[in-house]
């Protein structure tokens, strides 16, 4: 339906031009039977009759060619009704009429070429509009956002970036519509969103399999008979947050965790995430810490802003903060998806330039934690038309996003739905391609599977990434970006820690991932004999400088472990032992493992274990684990350990 006041409301500013000497007629001198005819159009348009007032319109114009109030008219109501040929043709026609009549008519001229995807036509009259010296306010931000526009679609047809999208195939896409999809983070697992029988939404699933996308499962355990929408699932895809019209008929953000394989209830995440507003779209970040979401709530910059909450140190979501000016627009955003690697998020958006409805854009962290000015992805990604939501893989290299407007695919030639498809993405609109790590973890002496807490941080410089319990199979995933040296610890209650460090080679991909397998030994009980420890448990991510006994800063952390473990067992004993290659002479490898192990020995006592319940010994080259004839074994026979004692 075209709005009555859109048309009629814009006759107050038609006159607003110059004055000049007339070659045209105007509602004060048009003669009678012209004037009755718009006056009769007026009508018309007041009662919504659109076909009537253009008839009148048209009768208006066929006497009277230069009256150029219904020449105006007309050419609104034919933009209105989203006829952009001929309204462009009669606004040029208004134009050449009376250039200075009505300025907005540049405006609206540009209006109709954009839509027409002509948009260097579209910039010279919207140049005009602006140094006419009547545009102003919300009219004048309009027509230099359409100018920003116009200025990047030109440019960005004439450099089209690579895109070939593939239909997901017959056992995703249905005659009903796909849209807003979710990925687990290996690529095996699918969420999406579909309207089961046309109308109420619902959540569907599917597994990956030989390559393969399996037929698309409803999730009932969470689907209701309300509508359940956008889920985003965890990396792990163990747990996921999705979006249910609920109170006051808005959209609220519910969260479900699968526990022994099976979905319990959701629950509605409380205040502040959720309000009386409208919360939808949710992104869950790989770490779990973050979850942004759309929203429409007070303190936007416009109707639909994208916003994040960061879970807090209880357990709890922080109030959610909007993503800025820099991110959000006067218009829409929608459909956040932060990839894992922590640093890029996706979005839709209205906005910000590109080609008039909603286009898909990137936008990078700052080294401050601020985002980036946003980056549209470009054509033909965008078009004219509206783009849905996009997602990307682990790695970066492919992209998956809802779209109705690619054409009928062989699974459904009377396809007029959006449906999900895939496409490589292109270099520049990457994000950092990350991995993922696999631990097991296992009690040493039973072998069953322990819910040990596992966290992950930088090795350089100890900043965390990833935090969380194993499952009830004792495992755990954790989504790291490549190319960086980690440390890994492992910790239950009544077991003795492990740490391992490892590095992510670019050479790491999607299905050939970072796997370990942990045990953990029990913590003897005290009388117990040193036996009973099960042997020595090596630090791993304590390191010394070169020929020194001067512990390197990221030692810090595993030591601070350390302590944790003789705070949380007052009854624990342990000797430090020291190790060294056999590079030098068997003296100095002596003195200098001793050195290092009283070093560690030290700074248990300086941070408050007290010195009875601590030995420390070096072994120098003696005990290697490995051989000496290569350096990654000399690497390995370079160790500080602890063991257990009583």
């Amino acid at each position: 339906m075209i709005p009555k006041h859109a048309i009629l409301l814009l006759f107050a500013l038609w006159a607003s031009g110059f004055a000049q000497a007339q070659s045209y007629h105007t509602e004060k001198d048009v003669d009678k039977k012209a004037l009755k005819l718009y006056e009769e159009a007026k009508t018309h348009l007041n009662a919504s009759r659109y076909e009537e007032a253009r008839e009148a319109l048209e009768k208006t114009l066929k006497k009277t060619p230069d009256f150029i109030d219904a020449r105006l008219m007309y050419a609104d109501l034919l933009l209105q009704g989203k006829a952009y040929q001929q309204a462009r043709a009669e606004f040029e026609a208004a134009i050449a009429l009376a250039p200075d009549y009505a300025p907005l008519a540049y405006f609206f001229l540009a209006q109709a070429a954009f839509n027409m995807q002509d948009y260097e036509a579209a910039m010279g009259p919207l140049r005009k509009y602006l140094a006419s010296g009547k545009a102003r306010g919300n009219r004048k931000e309009e027509a230099s956002h359409l100018l920003a526009s116009a200025s990047f679609a030109a440019e960005a047809i004439k450099h089209p970036v690579p895109f070939d999208p593939k239909s997901l195939g017959p056992n995703i896409n249905t005659p009903q519509p796909e849209y807003l999809p979710s990925l687990s983070a290996d690529g095996q697992l699918l969420a999406y969103t579909t309207r089961t029988g046309g109308r109420n939404e619902d959540i569907y699933i599917s597994h990956l399999v030989a390559g393969q996308w399996q037929v698309g499962q409803p999730l009932d355990a969470l689907n209701t008979p309300a509508n359940d929408s956008s889920p985003s699932i965890s990396a792990n895809g163990k747990a996921m947050v999705f979006a249910r019209n609920g109170q006051n008929n808005n959209f609220d953000l519910y969260f479900s965790e699968q526990q022994n394989g099976s979905w319990p209830p959701p629950q509605r995440l409380p205040p502040p995430v959720n309000t009386n507003a409208w919360e939808s779209q949710p992104s869950l970040s790989a770490d779990g810490r973050e979850l942004y979401f759309t929203s429409d709530r007070p303190g936007g910059q416009g109707r639909l802003d994208l916003w994040v909450s960061r879970l807090q140190t209880d357990g709890s979501w922080g109030i959610p903060e909007n993503l800025g000016p820099a991110i959000n627009s006067a218009l829409n955003e929608q459909a956040p998806f932060i990839h894992p690697d922590g640093q890029t998020l996706y979005f839709m958006s209205k906005g910000h330039p590109g080609f008039g409805q909603y286009d898909l854009f990137l936008s990078r962290r700052q080294p401050d934690g601020s985002w980036g000015q946003p980056q549209n992805l470009g054509y033909p990604i965008n078009t004219a038309n509206n783009e849905g939501a996009l997602i990307v893989s682990l790695d970066g290299a492919t992209a998956y996003f809802d779209t109705d407007m690619l054409g009928p695919t062989s699974e459904h030639q009377e396809m007029g739905n959006a449906d999900l498809f895939s496409f490589e993405l292109y270099a520049g609109a990457r994000p950092q391609p990350a991995t993922y790590v696999r631990v097991l973890v296992r009690d040493a002496a039973t072998k069953r599977p322990l819910r040990a807490k596992l966290d992950v941080v930088k090795l350089k410089n100890g900043s965390p990434l990833a935090s969380g319990h194993a499952d009830e199979k004792g495992a755990y995933l954790a989504v790291l970006p490549i190319g960086e040296d980690y440390a890994l610890n492992a910790s239950q209650t009544g077991y003795l820690f492990h740490s391992e460090n490892f590095a992510l080679s670019k050479t790491s991909t999607i299905t050939e991932p970072f796997v370990m397998e942990i045990e953990l030994r029990p913590i003897p009980p005290p009388g117990a004999s040193e036996v009973a420890g099960a042997g020595p448990v090596i630090l791993k991510n304590v390191f010394f400088e070169t020929a020194s006994a001067e512990l390197r800063p990221e030692s810090t952390v595993e030591l601070n472990r350390l302590v944790a473990l003789l705070e949380e067992n007052p009854g624990l004993k342990i000797r430090v032992n020291g190790h060294t290659d056999d590079v030098g002479s068997e003296a100095d490898n002596q003195k200098l493992s001793e050195a290092r192990a009283k070093a560690v020995y030290d700074y248990l006592v300086a941070h408050g274990i007290g010195a009875s319940r601590l030995a420390y010994k070096g072994f120098g080259e003696s005990q290697p684990i490995a051989s000496n004839a290569t350096e990654a074994g000399r690497q390995l026979n370079r160790r500080t350990e602890f063991q257990a004692i009583d």
